[in-house]
């Protein structure tokens, strides 16, 4: 399977990628830079939004505005001038905490993770939580959940939810109500072999999910009852998430990172940080990408 670059961006945490049909965009964040990112895939033009701490998620409203999950809060971020306005401050200490992996559903409710990522060399031992937005709701905890929460994706149906508790290289289905925005019971779904941890995942237009491989240098393809059947050798160790993209659907972005590679390991994979693309078969399901 032939997997191109294309961007060596050289992110040192490339994360995100979102695909806006209306648009032919591909949206994506490097949480470190820290930046937003536009690429137009008629023309490969690209336009960048630097902010003032780590991204560890977004979504758009379709009007002009992204919500930017950034370390201090979540914050409107307007397209045209670049300009912030808080939405709902950080419920955590910022200094310990960052958001990370973020995913919006139909109803346009935004979801979205945290993992502990100290500043200064403190130390924290605060286990993570999952956080859901909308206007009306305002944020909402559901606290003590995940270490690192990943993978975030749904079902055609919307009736599962997909998240990884990535500490325990475990991918989880939860029933999902999506019009009070709850989750319910919940199933093991994969246990991801190692070497790595699941990260970032898409969903096919089969019922399958396509989850990268953090670590372990591939793409891996879980079938609807959990079953692992397929494995795709990447040319980075670290992906990040992929994404369906394209009119079709047909193509699968992945981001990378090169957060704590040394020397010989970004001699092996020079780039390392980029954004690749591959055809992988199936063509995606659409991801919403909409927060109300």
């Amino acid at each position: 399977m032939k997997i191109e670059l294309v961007e060596d961006a050289r992110a040192t945490i490339g994360e995100s990628p979102l695909w806006v049909p209306e648009e032919e965009t591909l949206y994506w964040a490097d949480i470190k830079a820290p930046a937003l990112f536009a690429r137009k895939l008629t023309d490969d033009s690209q336009r960048r939004w630097d902010l003032p701490a780590d991204i560890g998620g977004f979504a758009l409203d379709g009007r002009g505005r992204a919500l930017v999950a950034l370390r201090t809060g979540l914050h409107w971020l307007s397209l045209e001038t670049g300009r912030l306005t808080l939405a709902a401050p950080a419920p955590f200490d910022p200094q310990l905490i960052r958001f990370n992996e973020s995913g919006c559903e139909s109803t346009g409710r935004f979801w979205v993770g945290v993992m502990t990522d100290p500043l200064g060399g403190r130390q924290s031992d605060r286990k993570g939580a999952l956080y859901s937005y909308m206007k009306e709701e305002g944020l909402r905890a559901y606290p003590d959940f995940a270490e690192i929460t990943n993978s975030m994706a749904w079902s055609a149906d919307e009736k599962s939810m997909y998240l990884s508790h990535s500490e325990e290289r475990v991918i989880y289905r939860y029933l999902y109500d999506r019009e009070i925005g709850a989750l319910g019971e919940r199933q093991m779904f994969a246990r991801q072999p190692g070497p790595g941890i699941p990260d970032g995942a898409a969903m096919d237009e089969e019922g399958y999910l396509w989850c990268a491989n953090h670590g372990g240098g591939c793409l891996h393809r879980y079938a609807p009852d959990g079953a692992l059947v397929a494995t795709i050798a990447l040319p980075v160790s670290q992906p990040t998430k992929c994404c369906f993209a394209g009119k079709a659907l047909d193509w699968l972005y992945i981001t990378s990172a090169r957060d704590g590679l040394d020397d010989d390991a970004l001699a092996r994979e020079p780039h390392a940080g980029g954004l690749f693309r591959l055809r992988p078969g199936p063509r995606g399901l659409e991801r919403h990408w909409r927060v109300r």
